[in-house]
């Protein structure tokens, strides 16, 4: 039996993939997640998965960030990414960044279930006439590390820096206390090895996801 966790935050899009695929597999069993939060539960509560399909753009995987933390925390569970953000940067930061596959979301059902089956056994798969030998992005790899060693709540924090948030506005829209948001800024900054604010923000924009 398949087992797949589908993390996107649109509900219609996961069922619609779900009724997709069950006919495609002759036993499969798919969990359902909604954020980056509720995938890492999912992940944590689940050993035996055999492929996370994962959107860039659902609460908290901004930046690849999604990515980074499910490859990091769980690299015995391969990764496709599936996203409307398809352009052949993006597909080159995400095979870069550990993904096995990039499947566009426009893809044909049977197409996708053809892609599940290769990455499961162990292969890549890329949409057809992207050129598979991508070179290796080593500045965005360097960048995408130390952001990946930041916790969800400090990679939060970075993102209302990045929205120009005052620490007291950052503490109010996170229900934290200032002296909370200064220590996850100092946090942020030491693992950035940055000094300042523009600085962080500067290296977290390397990792922008073109719309």
């Amino acid at each position: 039996m398949a087992k797949f966790l589908i993390a996107d935050d649109h509900p219609l899009y996961r069922e619609a993939l779900i009724a997709a695929l069950s006919p495609l597999f002759e036993m499969i069993e798919i969990v359902q997640a909604d954020s980056l939060d509720s995938t890492l539960e999912a992940l944590q509560n689940n050993t035996d998965f055999d492929l996370v399909l994962l959107d860039l753009n659902m609460p908290g995987c901004e930046n690849f960030y999604g990515l980074l933390r499910v490859s990091q925390d769980f690299p015995q569970v391969p990764v496709a990414v599936v996203s409307a953000s398809d352009s052949s940067e993006v597909i080159s930061k995400v095979i870069n960044l550990g993904a096995k596959g990039f499947i566009p979301k426009a893809t044909a059902t049977d197409i996708i279930a053809n892609a599940l089956k290769q990455i499961m056994e162990g292969k890549s798969w890329l949409p057809e006439g992207v050129d598979i030998s991508i070179e290796k992005d080593v500045p965005v790899i360097d960048i995408a590390k130390l952001v990946g060693e930041l916790t969800p709540k400090q990679f939060q924090v970075l993102k209302l820096l990045q929205d120009g948030l005052l620490n007291k506005q950052i503490a109010f829209d996170l229900n934290i206390t200032e002296a909370t948001v200064k220590a996850h800024i100092s946090a942020v900054f030491r693992k950035l090895n940055v000094n300042t604010r523009t600085q962080a923000v500067l290296l977290l924009k390397h990792l922008d996801i073109p719309e």
